[in-house]
């Protein structure tokens, strides 16, 4: 098995116990599909649940944010492998279609990696397959703080 596979393999491993998520993460019903930490993209299906949505049925628009900044944040973690706290700088979110499924698959993907933010971009779909938003983020790369 080659390296990066064997690396993809811990990390899709990690990413998949829930023990290991964020509560926030586990709160937006994350649940890894895929990752790549040679190409910097991640994606994962998200639980839009009852209490996510607005009157008219659809999930609220923070709630499409927190899914797309969630597969983008894992991204720049990965690209950073895992050494490096990711806080968002500044994003932006397009929102193409109202999201009406239980269900929606965010991707994540580094654009440009450097040494102290990463820039990356993010797409998701209903679980239909349609394109319902995108968005744009800048991310700063720190070294977690031990102690």
């Amino acid at each position: 098995m080659s390296a990066s596979r064997s690396r993809r393999d811990e990390l899709a491993a990690l990413f998949s116990d829930p023990a290991h998520l964020p509560g926030v993460t586990r709160h937006l019903g994350f649940s890894l599909i895929d990752l790549d930490p040679v190409a910097h993209w991640a994606e994962a299906w998200f639980e839009a649940r009852p209490e996510f949505r607005n009157p008219n049925g659809s999930v609220q628009g923070g709630i499409v944010t927190g899914f797309l900044d969630e597969a983008m944040s894992l991204s720049a973690f990965i690209a950073g492998d895992l050494k490096t706290a990711v806080p968002t700088l500044e994003m932006k979110t397009s929102f193409l279609r109202p999201l009406m499924t239980d269900r929606a698959r965010a991707r994540g993907q580094v654009v440009r990696l450097g040494s102290s933010v990463a820039f990356t971009e993010g797409w998701l779909w209903n679980s239909d397959g349609v394109l319902c938003a995108t968005a744009s983020a800048t991310t700063a790369l720190r070294p977690f703080e031990h102690g």
